[in-house]
This record gives C-alpha cells, sequence and structure tokens, in this order.
C-alpha cells in the first residue's frame, strides 16, 4: 500500500487531500495516517497541512526496491529484488536463492555488507548509504567455457552507464576493475553453480564507490563523489546500471559475445603492457595481446607462445 501512497504523492508537485487519497485507495483517513507515519519512519520528508493534505517533499537516499522499480525500464532484471539494510554479503544472500530456484534477474542489494568481498577472497568495504552494492542472479543457459563473459559484459554495463551520466576517464582491469584515473572505482566478482558442462545459475555482483569521501575508502580507491564533486543520486543511477545491464546481457543471449568483447576491449588498457598473472597453481609474465572468442586473457611470453588464461590476478609492471 506504501507504493501506491507514493505514486500518488509523486504525481504531484503540490498537496493530494487526505480525502482524496484515502478514497482514490479505499481506505479510511485513519488508515492513511498508519501509512503516512511508517513512510516518514523509513525517511521520506511528507508535509501534511490541514485543509491541503499531503505533499511529498524529499525522498530517502536509501536504496529501497519500490523506489528501484518505480519508472524502471525494464523487462525482467530486478522486478524482483531483495533488499537489506545490512548484510553479510549480497554474494552469499544471492547464491542461496539461486539454490532455491529464484527467478532469473531476481536482485540482492544491500544498504552496507559486513563480509563484503572481492576476487581471491578481499575484503569489499561497503561503508552504510554510500554505494551500490548488488548481485544478481542470471539463468544464461550458456556452456562454462563462455561464462567468462558473464564479468565482461557486467563491466560493459556499468562502463556504458558512467559515460553516459558522467564524463569521466573511465578503463579496465582484467578482468574485474573499474579504474579511473588509476584508482579503483569499483569491482565486479562472479560466481556460478555447475555441473559438469552445464551451467545451473550465475551471481554476478558489482561493487560501485558512489558518495563515499577519502577517509571512508582504501588510498588506492576512488568515488563517483570525489571524481565528480558532488553527491550521486544513488537510485536513479543504479536504474541506470539495471537498465544498461540488461541491454547488454539481451545482446549477449541473443547473439553472443562478439560485440561484448570489442565494446570490453576499448576501455581496457592493458593491451601491450608487460603483465603478471597470478593464478590458482601458477604465474603468468608476458605482454597483454588481446582476448579471444571466449573472452580469456591471451598473454605473449618471452618464449613467444601464446597463453590464455580464463582468470587470474593481474599486475601491471611495465611495457
Amino acid at each position: 500500500m506504501r507504493e501506491k501512497i507514493l505514486a500518488c504523492l509523486k504525481q504531484s508537485s503540490g498537496y493530494f487531500s487526505g480525502e482524496e487519497l484515502s478514497g482514490k485507495l479505499g481506505f479510511s483517513r485513519q488508515g492513511l495516517w498508519k501509512y503516512i507515519r511508517e513512510l516518514k519512519e523509513l525517511g521520506y520528508e511528507i508535509s501534511a497541512v490541514p485543509h491541503l493534505g499531503y505533499k511529498l517533499d524529499k525522498c530517502p537516499d536509501r536504496l529501497y526496491p519500490w523506489e528501484i522499480k518505480h519508472n524502471l525500464k525494464v523487462k525482467y532484471l530486478g522486478k524482483e529484488i531483495v533488499y537489506y539494510d545490512k548484510v553479510s554479503s549480497t554474494m552469499d544472500a544471492a547464491w542461496e536463492l539461486g539454490c532455491n530456484c529464484a527467478v532469473e534477474g531476481t536482485i540482492v542489494c544491500a544498504e552496507s555488507q559486513s563480509k563484503g568481498r572481492g576476487r581471491l577472497g578481499r575484503e569489499w568495504i561497503s561503508p552504510k548509504y554510500k554505494g551500490i552494492y548488488f548481485s544478481v542472479i542470471l539463468r544464461p543457459g550458456i556452456s562454462l567455457t563462455d561464462a567468462p563473459c558473464i564479468t565482461l559484459l557486467t563491466a560493459v554495463a556499468l562502463v556504458r552507464q558512467l559515460k553516459r551520466s558522467a564524463n569521466l576517464d573511465i578503463s579496465i582491469k582484467w578482468p574485474n576493475d573499474i579504474l579511473s584515473g588509476g584508482r579503483k572505482l569499483a569491482g565486479i566478482l562472479t560466481e556460478l553453480n555447475a555441473e559438469r558442462d552445464r551451467v545451473n545459475f550465475i551471481v554476478s555482483g558489482m561493487g560501485l564507490n558512489v558518495n563515499s569521501v577519502e577517509k571512508e575508502i582504501p588510498p588506492e580507491a576512488v568515488s563517483l563523489r570525489i571524481l565528480l564533486g558532488r553527491k550521486i543520486d544513488r537510485v536513479n543511477f543504479f536504474k541506470g546500471i539495471l537498465c544498461e545491464f540488461e541491454d547488454v546481457y539481451r545482446e549477449f543471449k541473443l547473439n553472443g559475445p562478439k560485440k561484448i568483447i570489442s565494446e570490453w576491449r576499448a576501455f581496457s588498457y592493458i593491451w601491450g603492457k608487460r603483465i603478471k598473472v597470478s593464478t590458482s597453481n601458477r604465474v603468468i609474465e608476458g605482454v597483454a595481446l588481446d582476448l579471444d572468442s571466449d573472452g580469456a586473457l591471451l598473454i605473449r611470453l618471452d618464449s613467444g607462445v601464446v597463453e590464455k588464461t580464463v582468470a587470474g590476478d593481474v599486475e601491471i609492471f611495465g611495457n
């Protein structure tokens, strides 16, 4: 019911009479006041003036599901949103939902994470009400060899939104870091549930530093607020990410990864640079050449042999 009340209040820039509002929604004036009070407790600023009614003055900076869904231009991504004020990790929560047959496009988002994590078990600092931390459940029906492309398309979706909404210097560090001016702006983590050659579901997660100030994030990181010098509307920015994500994901499912890989290449800055890639069981050193058709990184060793890897931690240390 609160969503219906908010929808009515958002339609008007002035006051909405209590009598008209309660009549339209089919409950008493007393019941209306109860819901208005609940909305105020959630952080909505609502003026109540006798003989005039109610007016929505300001929405809180919260990633409430009904706020994300309001005028969200998608077909299925984000239609189901599980929201936490605080959770250990959106990845863990989404994984559990995936194992329990949650529909594709289900999103888990949180205002903060007590055990947010990135690749290789690294901690992701998640200041409360300052970032966008979410994971999405995907059921793409792909083989294991195509799974790395999910990380690439997630990065492309975020870069598209960043480029569309802000004129920033953005680059991608393979496989999952989004950088601006050499500092980490966002991280992506992809985990899959599979058996043999069949992917059951994939959880793609993202942590984006939005309104954090310098003291709230590591020195090697940066936020949109620091870069742009102003506070960002997290709800609208999140909506933009979801719209871009759905577009990129639809392209991937319809036409494969070719276009996405080409777009990803344009934002990577490692080509031609000497790198060291640490995998789970070895270290590869050489020059970063390209991505192959499956999204794996191609590296030319000093011997001239070209090797590929689908995962690893990249260190750049020369040209």
